[in-house]
């Protein structure tokens, strides 16, 4: 497996997340990828009002 790739399990309301699954595949997605892009779009907007997050290489 991919050393980049994190798994990680998400614990959340069975009905909100079929209603994701729902939105996710009308997106032609996932809703692994689903989360993904949440998880970048979310990030990009952190960044773009408060600054690249820099990362020490340990994490």
């Amino acid at each position: 497996m991919d050393d980049k790739l994190l798994r990680y399990t998400l614990r959340v309301d069975r009905l909100l997340f079929q209603k994701f699954r729902y939105v996710a595949e009308a997106d032609g997605r996932s809703a692994n990828k689903e989360i993904e892009q949440f998880i970048k779009k979310h990030v990009a907007e952190y960044e773009s009002r408060n600054g690249e997050i820099k990362l020490s290489s340990k994490e």
